[in-house]
């Protein structure tokens, strides 16, 4: 159990385009089950939106989750405009259909993790308890 005294607040949020979300809903219930508060975005969000929501929530983590395709464009934009809204310390993490010659990329621009199809909720949990930042 974690050393925590308040839950990990998670974002789960769909960026772009994309309308497919019911592993996004899968990933929040899990979540929540695992002890997290989990806030959810719904659809097709800008990643304008996705960061003001961020940070007007206080996160801990965001959970990126795209099917679409425009991953290598999206998901860095939106650890960009984290760490330019002063949130440093905030844990980004994806999930969905990413190739793994994309994840290096996504890596180096602060994607921590990248958590494709078959990634089990206990799998996402442990990640995030050890790497969320501490309150």
């Amino acid at each position: 159990m974690s050393e925590r005294s308040v839950p990990i607040r998670v974002l789960i949020a769909k960026p772009g385009l994309d309308g497919h979300d019911r592993g996004a809903k899968v990933l929040a219930r899990g979540l929540r089950d695992e002890g997290f508060e989990v806030i959810y975005t719904g659809i097709r969000r800008s990643t304008e939106a996705i960061i003001a929501a961020a940070i007007e929530e206080d996160v801990d983590v965001v959970g990126l989750s795209i099917l679409s395709g425009a991953h290598a464009t999206l998901l860095p934009k939106v650890v960009a405009g984290l760490r330019a809204a002063g949130a440093n310390d905030v844990l980004v993490v994806a999930g969905g259909i990413i190739p793994e010659e994309d994840r290096p990329g996504l890596a180096a621009a602060g994607i921590t993790a990248v958590f494709g199809p078959g990634s089990t909720i206990g799998e996402i949990a442990t990640h995030l308890r050890a790497h969320a930042r501490r309150r």
